[in-house]
């Protein structure tokens, strides 16, 4: 862990069918696990960056659901930056907003480095194990 972050893990969600946006029937391509660390998002809007910050809910391979002190539309893009259980260094990554839900938001990892993919992969795994 980084910089004295605490980690909560309560469990493997009950929820792996589906994507997580209320009502959705489509099927997730990895589970989803509950994680409780903070997280800066940035987005470019009307000129300006706006800069948000929140609690992750829940970690997959390929998204992360948190809940912001704002709220982001559906589609855009964003810069966020968080610190997984024991990765040395904090990662900073683009995402997309797939859905929100008041001030509840999901989002889906774009392009990742290798690295970062893998560090991702871990914290699942770490979390999947302490269930």
């Amino acid at each position: 862990m980084h910089r004295g972050q605490s980690l909560e893990v309560i469990g493997s969600m009950d929820r792996t069918a589906t994507d997580g946006a209320p009502g959705s029937k489509s099927q997730r391509r990895f589970p989803r696990y509950l994680l409780d660390i903070r997280l800066s998002v940035h987005v470019f809007r009307a000129g300006e960056i706006v800069s948000l910050w929140g609690r992750s809910n829940e970690l997959g391979e390929d998204g992360i659901g948190a809940t912001l002190t704002g709220t982001l539309e559906t589609g855009e893009v964003v810069a966020m930056e968080l610190s997984l259980p024991l990765a040395a260094y904090p990662i900073k990554f683009r995402a997309l907003v797939r859905y929100r839900d008041g001030l509840r938001h999901g989002f889906e990892f774009l392009a990742l480095t290798a690295l970062q993919r893998s560090e991702i992969r871990r914290a699942c795994q770490v979390l999947a194990a302490a269930l």
